[in-house]
């Protein structure tokens, strides 16, 4: 009888002790994962939100001007536009531009910090890569939060 007693015992305290190991195990990983899908879910959310759009643009050998309109409804900031990839040229001959060193402005706002849903973007770039009057030119734009927008078309 005492031996049933110890043998169930040992029993017992294996079985807590798998349970512990088990616990301290898959713990982790849940954790990990609650973490990777709440992180997707925000990056998907602020792409969902955020959306722009290329409402004019003229070009003229070396010059370009582009006006850009926040037609989403988030909030694009100083950093993101900085951080933002810029195309201009002719099609298949283009260079890469940063808006940290591009001159562009926001008309509405006076403080530059924010690109607000509803406001307009003026861009101008000066590139060698922009072809004489009547050929044709590329622009684009990459915010980087991967939304990204792109027009051809002939230059004056």
């Amino acid at each position: 009888m005492s031996s049933e007693t110890i043998v169930t015992a040992l029993f017992l305290i294996a079985a807590v002790v798998a349970a512990g190991v088990l616990i301290n195990a898959v713990f982790p990983i849940i954790s990990r994962t609650t973490e990777t899908f709440g992180s997707v879910a925000h990056s998907t959310d602020n792409q969902i939100r955020t959306d722009i759009k290329i409402v004019n643009y003229f070009a003229k050998n070396p010059d370009a001007q582009i006006w850009l309109k926040n037609i989403g409804s988030s909030r694009i900031s100083e950093n993101e536009l900085d951080d933002s990839d810029v195309f201009i040229g002719g099609v298949g001959n283009f260079s890469r531009f940063s808006l940290a060193t591009t001159p562009w402005d926001f008309p509405e706002d006076p403080t530059g910090q924010w690109w607000d849903p509803g406001e307009t973007l003026h861009i101008t770039l000066t590139s060698d890569k922009i072809p004489a009057t009547g050929g044709m030119a590329y622009f684009a734009i990459v915010l980087p939060n991967g939304v990204r927008r792109s027009v051809e078309f002939v230059t004056d």
